[in-house]
């Protein structure tokens, strides 16, 4: 079976002299990084976590494998994941992005809408773009009131459109 992972950062920048570099959390609990014995590098070069630090709104990490700026500079603008077995419970009615991306969505009358194709993060609340094989976009608020069903048990997303939402 295929490894499903996480994105949990994107490097920024290098952060002094001694390999550490700057992340900018995609996690809603940036204090994860404290939990994690390790991350995978866009998905393929597992890095050990050495150190985590915070400055600001960004995450200071070193890694077991890096000890110079100049090995982390080559890292800028790549992103962080973790694997499956590294998820942590979710409280109810909060979801992991890659589970909600590629599940079918459906109007509460049933009508078929497409899948998720992207979730957009815009601070407090986030934005599903939904398309279909047509060509067709649609982008619904992640708020109750929208969308009042997500089953991802059986990867179907209910939509209550209000008028105008998805003509």
């Amino acid at each position: 079976m295929k490894m499903k992972y996480l994105r949990v950062g994107k490097i920024a920048s290098t952060h002094g002299i001694k390999g550490a570099v700057k992340v900018f959390p995609t996690t809603d609990y940036p204090e994860r990084f404290e939990e994690l014995k390790y991350v995978y590098l866009d998905k393929t070069d597992k890095l050990i976590i050495n150190n985590v630090q915070y400055q600001k709104n960004m995450v200071i990490l070193t890694f077991k494998e890096f000890n110079d700026i100049n090995q982390v500079e080559r890292l800028k603008g790549k992103e962080l994941f973790i694997d499956e077995s590294q998820r942590r419970k979710l409280p109810e009615d909060t979801y992991y992005i890659a589970d909600i991306i590629g599940i079918d969505v459906y109007t509460d009358k049933d009508v078929y809408l497409g899948k998720v194709k992207d979730i957009i993060q815009t601070g407090p609340s986030e934005v599903y773009v939904i398309g279909n094989d047509e060509g067709k976009e649609y982008m619904i608020p992640s708020v109750k009131e929208f969308i009042p069903i997500i089953d991802i048990d059986n990867k179907r997303i209910v939509v209550k459109p209000i008028e105008g939402m998805i003509e």
